[in-house]
């Protein structure tokens, strides 16, 4: 029998790498808008109860509170569903943050359609594409646990505005190798392969996995990329996919207008034309149901993922 898998949500590794490196970094605190036990920044707070601000249902004046402790030397962590740290909040972000360039950390929680039950009103695919908008703010999209671990401590490393964006569910650690190093703004080479790239984002790293072993089966070489980080795009490992295997497949879990898709054609198109097929949510909103089955409908899981690449090549 095959040993199990190891499963966890990336908002739980979230939480934890806050409570692990709070002692390391005493400026840093964390706040949060009355969803502590769900971002999981309660785990912080019960360490840290003095550096833990619950600021209420109230996320632009968690940011306005977050910016001015940056002005003050802290290092803040806001934390919220991706919805509202990224959406009700972007105007906060953009000109409490974003515009006088303070070292604030945006945590957001719940991104994409494994939200599942909570529906299309929760499920934030436009994160990305808004975050990636405002100059000088990083965009992360961690893959497993051990990689969002990696992202917090380098966020409280970097200075200036962060933003990382974890998942409801859990998924498979797969970075769990003794020669993994995470490093903003650098990619990872997941797979090697000639024919094909597959470049992918967050816990769709996993599933382009599995469809590029289903594609090996079918005599397709498929190399894989990890692009945890969004916004700086590492040119160089994208742009020599691009010249090597001349067709590219993005994958995100979040609309395909604005986020990893995007970034990737834009870059090609300028530097290194090649072809470029989105995978993602087309221009569509999610709805009500199990994170899985929503996986499944809208073909994000590995044989989605599969199938749309064998249709499309």
């Amino acid at each position: 029998m095959s040993e199990e898998i190891k499963k966890v949500a990336t908002r739980q590794s979230y939480g934890e790498a806050l409570a692990e490196l709070g002692d390391q970094y005493p400026d840093l605190v964390v706040l949060d808008a009355d969803l502590a036990n769900a971002t999981k920044t309660g785990i912080f707070q019960k360490k840290f109860p003095d550096r833990h601000i619950d600021c209420g249902i109230a996320e632009a004046d968690m940011t306005g509170i977050a910016a001015g402790l940056a002005t003050c030397g802290k290092i803040p962590f806001i934390s919220s569903f991706a919805m509202f740290a990224s959406g009700r909040n972007f105007e906060q972000v953009r000109n409490s943050i974003g515009y006088p360039h303070l070292n604030v950390k945006i945590g957001a929680t719940h991104a994409g359609i494994t939200v599942g039950e909570d529906g299309a009103s929760h499920q934030c695919m436009e994160d990305l594409a808004l975050m990636r908008t405002i100059p000088g703010m990083t965009v992360v999209c961690p893959s497993d646990d051990i990689e969002t671990k990696a992202a917090v401590k380098a966020a409280l490393e970097m200075e200036g505005p962060f933003y990382m964006r974890t998942s409801r569910a859990a998924t498979p650690v797969i970075n769990d190798t003794p020669d993994y190093k995470f490093e903003l703004g650098k990619g990872i080479l997941m797979k090697d392969g000639t024919d094909i790239t597959i470049i992918a984002t967050g816990i769709e790293v996993c599933y382009a996995l599995e469809a590029a072993k289903s594609l090996e089966a079918d005599g397709v070489s498929a190399r894989v990329i990890n692009i945890h980080t969004i916004k700086p795009l590492d040119e160089d490992i994208v742009l020599k996919a691009a010249k090597e295997t001349k067709k590219i497949f993005t994958v995100e879990e979040a609309t395909i207008i604005g986020g990893l898709g995007s970034a990737v054609t834009e870059l090609t198109a300028a530097k290194q034309p090649a072809e470029v097929h989105r995978i993602g949510m087309k221009d569509v909103f999610g709805e009500s149901g199990t994170w899985s089955g929503l996986l499944e409908k809208y073909e994000l899981d590995g044989k989605g993922i599969y199938g749309q690449i064998k249709k499309l090549i």
